[in-house]
């Protein structure tokens, strides 16, 4: 009686041991790089009860799964960049299945703290562009200034040698005469037409009694003339 009370307890402890193999499937697979090619050393985990998980050297795995349902994923980590994978699966019958999984960046904020290997303070990056704005807009409306006021420089004694000769009430003849010795005592005929408000005719005709006049004179440039004044 002994003897069968012992038979009968290995006989339980032995169901036991293989009841959890009887109820279950084999899921493996390989886990591939976004150019389909096996990741090694990638970490492969699945939430089982215990969880299972290990670094596979040449990118395959395989997992012993009772009923249930399931998470794998695989975190995979290459030239500083990390990539993950994430499957779920119910595991409702016996049998082998395959499962692939394919790599993608992981973006999430905890891949990008492990691989920067410090915190970020995204408060501290938001103070810091409050603070770098007033600066560079300040910097902006400085050259903005600048450039007015180089323009306004360039263009005032134009705008007062026109405005000089416009305002006195003399001669057509000695307003242009007057506007050439401002302008050095050497003009060409196009910048004349520009300051004085009449016909290209007027403008010739002037001209022409001005070195009748032996007050200047005009040499021939391409299509247009040089009005020099005469000393």
């Amino acid at each position: 009686m002994a003897k069968k009370g012992v038979l009968t307890a290995i006989l339980f402890l032995f169901v036991l041991v293989c009841l959890p193999c009887i109820n279950a499937a084999e899921i493996y697979g390989t886990v591939y790089d976004m150019s389909l090619n096996p990741a090694k050393d990638a970490v492969i985990e699945v939430n089982s009860t215990p969880k299972q998980s290990y670094i596979s050297k040449d990118g395959s795995y395989s997992f012993i799964l009772g009923y249930g349902s399931y998470v794998i994923n695989a975190k995979y980590v290459h030239d500083y960049n990390a990539y993950s994978a994430e499957e779920n699966i119910t595991i409702v019958d016996e049998g082998k299945y395959i499962l692939d999984l394919i790599l993608f960046p992981d973006l999430s904020e905890e891949s990008e703290l492990l691989l920067l290997g410090e915190d970020i303070n995204l408060e501290d990056i938001y103070e810091e562009e409050k603070q770098a704005f007033p600066w560079l807009y300040i910097v902006l409306m400085v050259v903005i200034i600048a450039a007015v006021v180089i323009f306004a420089k360039k263009r005032k004694p134009r705008e007062k040698i026109a405005e000089k000769i416009l305002e006195e009430e003399i001669d057509p003849k000695d307003k242009i005469y007057e506007f050439i010795k401002q302008k050095g005592g050497r003009v060409t005929q196009r910048e004349i037409r520009k300051n004085f408000p009449v016909s290209q005719a007027t403008i010739s005709l002037i001209l022409t009694e001005l070195e009748n006049d032996g007050r200047l004179k005009k040499i021939k440039r391409g299509k247009g003339n040089i009005i020099i004044l005469q000393k």
